[in-house]
């Protein structure tokens, strides 16, 4: 490690000033960020300390919507989660109890790593990311991997969950870290179905749009049979090839429409 300054802001408008300073970056639940920084792979100057401000913490349930503080740590969206049930069940999957006291919500769909799990969730959802300065849908979220359509300074402050009819998350993890090799988040409104899919693309988190057309005529495992996933742009590495995640993606689809 080496020497750098710390600041730990009070207020959203504080950590907002703070993050003007040249190579200061935003520190939530530092399980991506403080490992890097350990393989000097990130060097900032400052770290800015979200996990003071009280303001970005908690669950909340306002009428169909789930509110989740972006400083919300996943055992606290785990256990007062219930409103949303498959939500509750992703955040108490995450890592192990020491990332999942530790590790937040925000902090997550910032670094938008391709096999973390919360993004599936927003993406499915069609969840709506508030930050310090304006609301972001889901689908303009997400840029690519670990890209996002945050401005540089700028601070998500909470997410808004449509609880759906019907909704479950099932991955596939890789069992040292318990990332997603592949996830798949189906979630079943009145107008509609949502399914997105992590840990698979090159591009991060994604869409499916022909299961989603399916599931919506008829929401039944049975509706997926006949769909096929392209596996180019897909990941290929140790763990697995383009083709393997493809089948991944299905199967993991029909298990989230039985256990929804």
């Amino acid at each position: 490690m080496y020497n750098f300054d710390f600041e730990q802001p009070g207020s959203v408008e504080d950590a907002v000033a703070a993050l003007k300073e040249e190579d200061a970056l935003a520190l939530s639940g530092g399980q991506t960020l403080i490992p890097s920084m350990k393989q000097r792979l990130n060097a900032p100057s400052k770290l800015v300390s979200l996990t003071g401000i009280e303001a970005l913490k908690g669950v909340c349930q306002n009428g169909d919507t789930l509110s989740v503080g972006a400083a919300t740590t996943h055992a606290t969206v785990a256990a007062d989660g219930g409103a949303y049930a498959a939500l509750a069940a992703l955040a108490g999957g995450i890592g192990d109890p020491a990332v999942r006291n530790r590790g937040t919500l925000g902090g997550s769909l910032a670094n938008n790593d391709p096999a973390a799990c919360y993004p599936s969730a927003v993406l499915a959802s069609g969840a709506t990311v508030v930050t310090n300065a304006r609301e972001i849908a889901a689908d303009d979220f997400f840029d690519g991997m670990f890209a996002t359509a945050l401005d540089e300074g700028e601070i998500i402050t909470s997410v808004n969950f449509p609880i759906p009819e019907k909704a479950s998350y099932q991955k596939f993890e890789q069992p040292a870290s318990r990332f997603a090799l592949t996830g798949v988040f189906v979630a079943k409104y009145a107008d509609g179905v949502r399914v997105a899919v992590t840990g698979a693309s090159e591009e991060g988190v994604m869409r499916w749009a022909e299961a989603e057309a399916a599931l919506s005529a008829d929401f039944s495992p049975e509706a997926v049979d006949g769909l096929t996933v392209a596996a180019d742009g897909l990941i290929s590495d140790l763990h697995g090839t383009p083709e393997y995640r493809a089948n991944l993606i299905k199967v993991l689809t029909k298990r989230a429409v039985a256990a929804a």
